[in-house]
């Protein structure tokens, strides 16, 4: 089972090539890809490995947290991924299981402002006569 690695304090003018190489010491089955800028497409200072197995991320994680790279001390821990997301975070939402797309989406009550009345307030057109109304029967007595 492949596991997930966040690969964070990487230097801006990262070179990919440079820290696959590093990576590559490890063993091979390492898969990196950095986080970048969508304007300037420089390294965002994270990214993620893909590990083929618990063993070796374990070794990865035990080398490199903590590893100076290029003046850069690497924090390398595992990839808390949140599987209840499910990708409805993503922004083009591409989702791998299109037939649950919004089914994960969180409830949310939402105030709908309507030029309706409140049926629990009187309708004012007729605030005039239930005035009236309420007059005449606060004026009738009835014995006890």
């Amino acid at each position: 089972m492949s596991v997930r690695l966040y690969v964070g304090n990487l230097p801006q003018n990262l070179k990919i090539k440079e820290l696959e190489a590093l990576f590559a010491t490890i063993g091979k089955g390492i898969r990196f890809k950095a986080v970048l800028d969508r304007e300037t497409k420089a390294c965002r200072g994270f990214g993620f490995a893909n590990v083929d197995n618990e063993k070796m991320a374990n070794e990865v994680i035990e080398q490199f947290n903590g590893y100076e790279f290029n003046g850069n001390a690497l924090r390398v821990e595992r990839s808390e991924r949140k599987d209840s997301n499910n990708g409805a975070g993503r922004r083009n939402g591409s989702n791998s299981n299109s037939k649950s797309k919004g089914l994960h989406r969180k409830d949310v009550k939402k105030v709908v402002h309507s030029d309706a009345p409140n049926q629990e307030a009187p309708d004012p057109r007729w605030a005039g006569e239930l005035s009236k109304l309420k007059e005449l029967l606060a004026n009738q007595k009835t014995p006890v």
